[in-house]
Parts: structure tokens; sequence; C-alpha cells
């Protein structure tokens, strides 16, 4: 089991470095353009080249990777090129909205998914209908289309939820709560439909196998044969397809934070990309990258204990 975390971990941290290490070659080609933009359109070339010897970016790319790298291990991402704030102070402060929005709404997927899967693998005929029913529209329907519908009733007409802003839950967890409900249901529209369907077509495999039957010819009861044996076996890829769905929610949360006015991880990469704010930029790369390989490695290590056939892998 040892051998099998480090080597995750280790995959984790290769594909940490090379995801920030792209991405510093790809920003490196505006240092230019950025000091242009930071000092204004009368900017003469000898005041650009001035500020660009200051910030160090005339340097050869590869240097500056590395000591940039060097401070990160050090919890130092450095300070906003625009407002001069602490990047890994301001990253924190913005991934905690967006992880307070994105936390509840994998969590309720999750249930609601397994759930349905669940009930439509073990009792089929209109059951499994119904279940069909849902994750096809949650395939169809927009998330953006559902927004708005949602803002429309149950902000503008019935006025029971705001349409835009973000409540902390630790000034009012009454008001946070109201706050996440719209954006937390449209990033679970999909994932529902997705992690039901892995869930139903996995737990009817597995109810179709020679222990269940052998179960069922002892007298276990059908409900201890579903939940304590079936599901566990079909835990394993309703875990990954979780885990996806982190990854895509942590995705969407740009489009969102956006449309609900949220400030949020993914409207402060929004306005720093817009801005060409490469401190910024570097520190949410960095960030992003090590929140999904944590991600990864927890749903790896479960799926390790569900299944002990996988640390082979």
């Amino acid at each position: 089991m040892i051998f099998y975390i480090a080597k995750r971990l280790g995959t984790g941290i290769v594909l940490a470095l090379l995801v920030t290490l792209i991405t510093f070659l790809l920003l490196s080609s505006s240092f230019e353009d950025v000091a242009r933009t930071i000092l204004g359109p009368s900017a003469t070339p000898e005041t650009v080249t001035g500020l660009m010897l200051a910030k160090g970016w005339d340097r050869p790319v590869l240097v500056q990777y590395f000591e940039w790298l060097a401070n990160l291990l050090q919890g130092d991402l450095g300070v906003s090129v625009y407002t001069s704030l602490p990047v890994a102070d301001s990253v924190i402060q913005r991934l905690g909205v967006t992880l307070s929005i994105i936390v509840p709404a994998l969590l309720l997927t999750a249930i609601i998914a397994t759930a349905l899967g669940v009930w439509a693998a073990s009792r089929g005929g209109i059951a499994d209908r119904i279940a069909q029913g849902v994750s096809l529209v949650g395939y169809l329907v927009p998330g953006l289309l559902l927004a708005i519908i949602l803002v429309v009733v149950f902000a503008v007409q019935l006025k029971w939820l705001p349409a835009t802003g973000y409540t902390p839950p630790t000034e009012d967890p009454a008001a946070w709560v109201q706050s996440i409900t719209i954006p937390v249901i449209v990033l679970m529209i999909g994932g529902i439909a997705n992690m039901a369907a892995q869930v139903r077509g996995r737990m009817i495999d597995e109810l179709r196998r020679d222990y269940v039957r052998t179960l069922r010819t002892r007298g276990i009861p059908p409900r201890q044969i579903v939940l304590q044996h079936a599901l566990r076996n079909a835990g394993s890829p309703a875990l990954t397809v979780m885990s996806l769905e982190f990854i895509q929610m942590f995705g969407a949360a740009l489009i969102i934070e956006n449309v609900f006015a949220l400030p949020g991880y993914g409207s402060f990469a929004f306005n720093a990309s817009l801005q060409g704010d490469i401190p910024v930029i570097l520190g949410i790369t960095a960030f992003g990258v090590l929140l999904v390989v944590v991600v990864n490695l927890i749903t790896d290590l479960a799926n390790g204990w569900l299944n002990p056939k996988a640390r082979v892998r």
C-alpha cells in the first residue's frame, strides 16, 4: 500500500511540475506586453525595459521558473502586479468561496446520484425508466438556461433567493445558504445525470454476478446484498466519476461565478487573465493543479481500499 501511495504521489508531483512549467513558458512570451500595459500607452521603450529589469523578467525563462518554484516551496507566490497584495493570501481567500459552492454541490450530487442509480438498478421497471429520464433531462438542459430559469422564478418572482452576490458563512449562515443555493443546483444537474448513469450501469452488472446469486440462495436480505456487497464493488467507478465531476465543477466555476457575481476562484482567474497579472495567474495555476492532484490521490486511495486489485496497477 505504501508503494501504491508513493507511486500515485510521484505521478501527481510530475504532473504539477509539467503544468506549471508549461504555463510559465507560455506566459514568458507576454512579459513585455504586460509591462507596457502596466505603464500605459505613453510608455517609452526605455521605461518598459526598466520595468522588466526591476521585475526580473529579462532573465532566462528557466532561471525565473526555478526561482518561482523555490519560492513556491516556501509558501511565497509573490505579489500581484496591479494590487501589490500577496498572491497566496488572495488565492486562498477566493478558493474558499469556490469550495464553499463546489463541496456542497459534489456531496449532494454523490448522494442523489448514488441513490437514484441503486434504486434504478435494484428495482428495474418504472423506477429504471424514471432514473433514465432524469439523467436524460440532466444531459439535455444547459446549465446557463437552468440558471436563468431559477433566477427568474426564485429571485425575481418569488424573491426567496438572491440573484447575485455572496455572503460568507461566518457572517450569516442562513444568508450563505441562500446565496449559494442556485449556483449549487446549476452545478449539480449535469453531475447527477452522469454519475447516476454510471452507478446504474455498474450496479446492474454487479447484481447479475454469480456471488449475488449465491448470496440470494443463502437467504441474505436483498437490501443487505445491494448495500453491503454490490454497492461496494460498484463504488470504484463511481468514485472515479466523482473525482472527474469535481474537476468539471472546478472549471464550471469560471462561468458560474461570473454569472452570479461571486468573488471566487473562477472570477479571480478570469480577471487576472484579462489584466495579464502574471504572478496571480501562476498562483492560480499552482493551487488548481495542487487541488486536482490531491483529489485524484484521495480517489486512488479510496479505490485501493474498495478494490485491492487496483493497488497493483
